[in-house]
């Protein structure tokens, strides 16, 4: 229960855990936790803050490796502290206890308004689901969620597997090099094109790609200037961008011989629920999506080339179980995770360790006390969700890429976040599961891959956000075996 008070009321959130080190014996994280006792707390100390530069603050090791920093600093000051970055002053809530405060006890507390405002302005829409809370949030959730479900692809996955073979025919030719985060963020563009409005993107796919990343660089992120929105580049991107929306609604036939895909989900609401999907923000709705696939789907892909490259044992298993899945024609889902054990563990691990979503941004929508520290409403905070991927608590030796590790040690409560948690986990978790599992096991069955020098070793960029540098290039050895 929460009492309020009549001036500024302040809830206490009682810890989840006393310490940062974690035991792992303690019930809280050895079975599913019970909903946390939410008491009044007059006053609580403000978390400490982490030492930095003048001005610049924490920005220099954010920039280098946030989930590091990150990790770093859950060892050295707990589950919440302070942080700087160039001016700016952040609370982080990180770990285990972190994520399952997220889990359970975001509504309220946190909320997502400001931190992608700049993105509903530069869409030119009213708002965008994302950027909502509580029940409208959850009713346009509700009707964004069959377009967004793994169900999406039932009887589809040949269709991926084609997109994904037309696209290694033209990028990717033997002998040649391949950027590999440009060339995935094509490939994951024109499969969302044709699962979300049955229309590939075509030529507008480059377009796509700058207008989402300068939005996320500078209006979201603010890791980059405010003129970089002025530049005829980025003009010229935002018209092409909404020119494919209003395409894909022009173009959009109903048939009801075909499955529902997510256009078909919006139009309809924008004649059932104009409150929530006004028609004038339909050409918005409809391309949002692409948000998702750039740098999530797209930098996963990228970052499991590299990981799996880098293990020639990995890569070895790889490849044979890629070969006796497609011996029986278009590979199932049930396939994909039961009999290719080592693809569907590189899978799992290239999540956890080179996690995309390292910490989510939001507010505090009330002022509340975080493991015996107070958060005042208003104030900017980090959820670092992928701190627990780093813990040797839950993954013995977890810098190690394992692609048979256990899966009850991502099940661990709190241990485990790649998609984020709460009521604004990812909506299309299902489907970039199968996506991501197709396109490999797809790339692997059909071509001899190897890094590019030999002995390199991945750097990140993370504007906007965490994933392999653009530099990151592999050279096509040759075929393996042809498409089916």
């Amino acid at each position: 229960m929460i009492w309020t008070m009549a001036y500024r009321s302040i809830v206490y959130v009682r810890p989840l855990s006393s310490t940062h080190k974690l035991n792992l014996q303690s019930p809280i994280l050895m079975t599913q936790p019970t909903q946390p006792e939410i008491t009044l707390a007059e006053s609580a100390p403000r978390p400490q803050r982490v030492p930095g530069l003048p001005f610049v603050g924490n920005a220099l090791d954010m920039a280098r490796d946030p989930s590091a920093f990150f990790v770093d600093m859950y060892r050295r000051h707990g589950p919440v502290f302070r942080i700087k970055v160039l001016g700016e002053e952040y609370t982080v809530l990180a770990g285990p206890e972190a994520n399952l405060f997220m889990s359970r006890q975001s509504a309220g507390h946190l909320r997502s308004r400001e931190f992608w405002q700049g993105m509903v302005e530069e869409f030119e829409a009213t708002t965008l689901m994302v950027a909502e809370d509580g029940e409208r949030h959850a009713d346009m959730r509700k009707i964004m969620q069959p377009g967004f479900s793994r169900s999406v692809l039932n009887g589809r996955y040949q269709e991926v597997i084609d997109i994904t073979d037309d696209v290694l025919k033209r990028e990717w030719q033997p002998g040649t090099e391949v950027p590999v985060v440009q060339a995935m963020q094509r490939l994951v563009t024109k499969q969302l094109g044709q699962i979300i409005a049955n229309q590939s993107p075509g030529d507008y796919v480059d377009d796509i790609r700058l207008f989402i990343k300068r939005i996320l660089n500078v209006r979201v992120t603010h890791q980059r200037p405010g003129f970089m929105m002025q530049l005829p580049d980025y003009k010229r991107a935002k018209s092409r961008f909404f020119e494919l929306g209003q395409s894909m609604l022009d173009n959009h036939e109903s048939d009801p011989e075909r499955p529902t895909i997510l256009i078909d989900d919006l139009i309809r609401a924008s004649e059932e629920r104009p409150d929530l999907f006004p028609e004038s923000d339909l050409v918005s709705e409809v391309i949002s999506p692409y948000i998702a696939g750039l740098d999530t789907v797209a930098n996963t892909t990228a970052s499991f080339v590299y990981a799996v490259l880098k293990h020639p044992d990995v890569l070895q298993r790889i490849q044979t179980e890629a070969d006796a899945l497609f011996a029986q024609g278009a590979p199932t889902m049930s396939m994909l995770k039961n009999d290719a054990p080592a693809l569907f563990g590189a899978y799992m691990e290239t999540l956890r360790l080179y996690p995309i979503a390292v910490a989510a941004m939001r507010n505090a929508d009330s002022d509340f006390v975080f493991e015996g520290c107070q958060v005042r409403e208003g104030e900017p905070i980090y959820m670092a969700t992928a701190v627990s991927h780093f813990l040797p608590e839950f993954y013995p030796d977890p810098l190690t890429f394992d692609v048979d590790r256990p899966v009850q040690q991502y099940r661990q409560p709190g241990a485990f976040a790649p998609f984020g948690l709460g009521p604004h986990t990812c909506l299309g978790a299902g489907m970039a599961e199968i996506l991501i599992l197709l396109s490999m096991a797809t790339l692997f069955n059909r071509l001899d891959l190897a890094l590019s020098p030999p002995d390199y070793e991945l750097k990140l960029s993370v504007a906007p956000t965490p994933g392999p540098e653009a530099k990151f290039r592999v050279r096509v050895v040759g075929r393996r075996t042809a498409a089916n």
